[in-house]
């Protein structure tokens, strides 16, 4: 058992959460579903909590109700080793009512903030030529996905 789970609060949809991020990440399973019972307090039959796991970090979801939602001050970090991997979690965390920030940011259609970054992109900005690194970072602000060769050729 992992030492932190992150533990996701959904209103009312903690399992169509779950079904989604299981079937955009192709290392990933759903561990277990708990149900609401005649107890409730949700509806009968309807998750209460979830545990899934992506690339083998387990996530915790639970349907808690409307009070609290997701913002961008916590966000889940990607890290991507090619533009392809890039662009087809770009375009599937989005989906559906999703939103595309800026600098690899985005939101998917829960509300939960993504990071979706080139791995190279940490030693394009750090080094000892400040001038470049300057560049890179100039590059990136003005981008909403990141595009690796654009980001390379800064």
């Amino acid at each position: 058992m992992q030492k932190i789970t992150p533990f996701l609060w959904y209103d009312g949809n903690a399992e169509e959460a779950i079904n989604f991020y299981t079937s955009i990440f192709k290392d990933s399973k759903i561990v277990s579903l708990t149900r609401y019972g005649d107890a409730g307090p949700g509806p009968k039959g309807s998750v209460m909590t979830g545990i899934f796991e992506i690339e083998g970090q387990q996530f915790y979801a639970l349907n808690g109700g409307p009070m609290f939602k997701f913002t961008e001050a916590i966000s889940f970090f990607v890290n991507c080793e090619t533009q392809e991997e890039i662009d087809n979690f770009w375009e599937k965390l989005s989906a559906d009512g999703g939103s595309k920030g800026q600098c690899g940011w985005l939101k998917d259609k829960f509300g939960l903030s993504w990071q979706i970054v080139p791995s190279v992109l940490g030693k394009l900005l750090q080094g000892g030529d400040a001038a470049k690194s300057g560049r890179v970072m100039k590059a990136m602000m003005q981008m909403h996905k990141l595009i690796i060769a654009d980001l390379e050729n800064a």
